[in-house]
């Protein structure tokens, strides 16, 4: 008879053969642009990607949205690719494509079988060089965007919801608006402006390049410096972080959206940023307080009470300053306010006791398993060595995040949320139909 392997077996095998320190390569082409090299040739896959250190807090208040407006224009083709094209050849070479922005950073990427590694190395290196930026593309994006933004914010069910607790949160730093940004600043803007914005930050110098998968690193490297190598510098950029003041005195405040019926209510911290340490341990309270049917505030508020349709907490890491937010929705008509006093108590067990032995034990795992999850793949390998080298300055924050981890204790969980999360400290906000 065979043995039976559990499911905890499988996933401390599948632990121990992917927790393995990442390898790579780094060094800088004269023009600035860092290049990491990862190579795993397990399966003929090949990510290549590039992380451009520019997010939706690089832009002028009166000028919101043109980082994710280029996630957009970059595609619109360049000197050498026609309008249209972009996507096509990468399909047309078995390949998928895609990119994101945040407030700190915008991502780009390709995912191809090894064999047309030249082809992703090729279509990032035109997209860096000399994109096309022209009326017909911006007015084509634009409407592009004004559609992603009716269709996922504007007339969607709690689709401001972040947008309206992070105004409030943020009254100095550009975290005040998010990514989206505001429609009437991008029918504003002019052609110039648009092509001023890529020049100061679509540069070699403001950028990452990450290539992981099957590769030969000695080939790739001459890839990389025969596409990218002869791109000009682009001028230095000289970054401010506003400071914001701290918050002494709870802020409530109340928002409106016509697209719900249910009302719901959240409270809103501000904590550090993503590479201080506190952060992941505030990420950590977060999943005792709502990660899973069997955590705090879910047992609780929807399970025991019933009355809440939902509950969680977050933590929203970011470069400068993160967000912690707690929120629920109502059930059978309770008052939002219960619903609050409820995850209040919640937050004040985690402040005045340690959690328990196998709480902690359990969260460790669920952190670890997370941690091998996102390096599973390659395209996850290259986004966190991206993300090593442009905020924490160290492209081997991959192999030691899971350190990390590990080395926070019960007593700093519970240090932490009574440093962060009093009342004093925070935003309440009553988020309402709109009547």
């Amino acid at each position: 008879m065979r043995p039976i392997i559990t499911s905890f077996s499988l996933l401390m095998l599948a632990f121990s053969a992917t927790a393995q320190k990442v390898p790579f390569t780094e060094y800088n082409l004269k023009n600035g642009l860092h290049v990491v090299l990862h190579q795993d040739k397990s399966v003929p896959v090949v990510a290549v990607s590039v992380m451009y250190h520019v997010g939706s807090k690089d832009e002028q208040t009166n000028r919101t949205g043109f980082a994710h407006f280029f996630e957009h224009l970059l595609f619109e083709g360049s000197d050498n690719i026609k309008r249209g094209e972009f996507m096509k050849l990468v399909s047309a070479n078995g390949g998928q494509n895609n990119a994101n922005t945040t407030q700190d950073r915008t991502f780009y990427y390709e995912v191809f079988p090894s064999n047309q590694l030249a082809t992703g190395i090729w279509l990032e290196s035109e997209r860096m060089m000399h994109p096309v930026i022209n009326e017909i593309g911006v007015k084509t994006q634009n409407e592009v965007v004004k559609e992603e933004k009716r269709m996922r914010v504007d007339n969607q069910p709690y689709g401001n919801f972040i947008a309206e607790t992070m105004k409030r949160l943020f009254t100095k730093h550009p975290y005040t608006w998010t990514p989206i940004g505001s429609m009437a600043d991008l029918d504003a803007a002019t052609l110039d402006e648009f092509k001023a914005f890529n020049k100061k930050y679509y540069t070699p110098n403001n950028a990452v390049l990450v290539i992981a998968g099957d590769i030969d690193i000695a080939k790739t490297k001459l890839l990389v410096e025969q596409y990218f190598g002869e791109i000009p510098a682009g001028e230095p950029i000289a970054r401010t972080t506003a400071k914001e003041d701290p918050i002494t005195q709870e802020i409530v405040d109340t928002a409106y959206d016509a697209n719900i019926q249910i009302p719901a209510i959240l409270a809103a911290y501000r904590i550090p940023g993503m590479t201080n340490k506190e952060s992941k341990m505030l990420e950590m309270a977060s999943a005792v307080l709502s990660q899973g049917n069997s955590s705090r505030m879910y047992k609780k508020m929807v399970d025991d009470k019933k009355n809440s349709l939902q509950v969680g907490s977050f933590s929203y890491a970011l470069e400068d300053y993160g967000a912690y937010i707690t929120y629920a929705l109502p059930n059978n008509e309770t008052p939002v306010d219960t619903l609050l006093k409820d995850m209040d108590e919640e937050v004040a067990k985690l402040q005045n006791t340690l959690i328990s032995e196998a709480e902690f034990t359990k969260l460790q795992n669920q952190f670890e398993n997370d941690f091998v999850g996102a390096n599973s793949k390659m395209l996850g390998v290259a986004e966190n060595l991206a993300d090593g080298y442009t905020f924490y300055q160290n492209t081997n924050n991959i192999n030691t995040e899971l350190d990390v981890i590990r080395s926070i204790t019960r007593q700093d969980i519970q240090d932490v949320v009574k440093k962060y999360l009093n009342k004093n400290q925070r935003v309440v906000l009553y988020y309402l139909p709109k009547p």
